[in-house]
């Protein structure tokens, strides 16, 4: 092995959820231009079996379009915008939420996305839309995430260039633009942010009021990936020689601990902003974030 491919290899290994959905994405659209270099299909054709269909009986031939079209970029510039923007916000969601549950929201945009996508181009009148095609792109998904934090958190501070502003001034301005970009060429594009919008907005307020709204979409996927895990049909077992707490080991008795730490910060965080955290909290959390 080249000392090359070793260090690629160790890369990928240490990248988080959405680092790696970065690298797949990526992945993605130099496939579908190797497609077109080689084989000379249309640039807007490399990718068809990903792309969400706009009619709902073309849908039902192609079921997985309704999560793949996160993956498939056709534009540079809309692959990069999107990666850039999903690489900041992942930086700020894998440090302050647990991955599995930033991960559920950002799947849960792109669904969301693409259902309201799929019931406007085939409720509303098409006398009243504008003429797209199939949707692709992970605007929905960092739509999602986006507005996430901005509705938990509205009150904290970020900085662009030299203004700081509030980070619910940056979730009105993204639902401003995608409202004008509505009345544009991208309708179809932007009825899918609203979808990752309102996922976003509504999963941070019922998260404040202590309800998880994508616990059962957990669970789904967790039963998904099980069905492709390799069962050992050996099991040893081992005497369990340390002593419980409270019912539970003492590994499930911290992480319990740990995790209530946590919802009490993000709390703070959610009443005070950021800043209000000491060293000692932001430093925990961080530390959170990376185990």
């Amino acid at each position: 092995m080249t000392s090359l491919t070793y260090d690629i290899k160790e890369k990928l290994k240490h990248l988080n959820v959405f680092e790696k959905i970065i690298v797949v994405n990526i992945g993605v659209f130099f496939i579908g231009w190797l497609i077109q270099v080689f084989v000379n299909i249309p640039r807007t054709h490399t990718l068809a079996w990903l792309e969400l269909p706009k009619d709902f009986f073309e849908f039902l031939i192609k079921p997985w379009s309704i999560i793949t079209y996160g993956f498939a970029h056709y534009g540079l510039l809309h692959l990069a915008f999107n990666m850039i923007v999903l690489y900041f916000i992942s930086r700020s969601m894998v440090n302050l939420f647990p991955p599995k549950q930033s991960l559920t929201i950002y799947f849960m945009g792109i669904l969301s996305g693409a259902l309201l996508f799929l019931l406007i181009y085939n409720i509303v009148p098409q006398s009243l839309l504008v003429n797209v095609g199939p949707l692709v792109g992970a605007s929905a998904g960092v739509n999602a995430l986006l507005i996430f934090l901005c509705a938990y958190m509205p009150y904290r501070e970020a900085q662009f260039f030299a203004i700081t502003i509030k980070l619910w001034h940056i979730g009105l301005a993204i639902v401003i633009i995608d409202f004008i970009g509505l009345f544009g060429i991208n309708q179809g594009g932007k009825v899918a942010h609203f979808g990752g919008s309102i996922l976003g907005y509504l999963y941070a307020t019922q998260l404040l009021k202590g309800n998880d709204i994508g616990k059962g979409f957990e669970r789904f996927m967790d039963g998904f990936t099980n069905l492709f895990k390799t069962k050992s049909p050996l099991k040893t077992v081992h005497r369990n020689k340390k002593k419980p707490f409270a019912g539970h080991n003492k590994e499930q008795f911290n992480e319990f601990n740990n995790q209530k730490k946590i919802d009490l910060i993000l709390d703070k965080i959610s009443k005070s902003g950021y800043d209000s955290l000491t060293k000692e909290e932001k430093a925990f959390l961080f530390k959170a974030g990376k185990d």
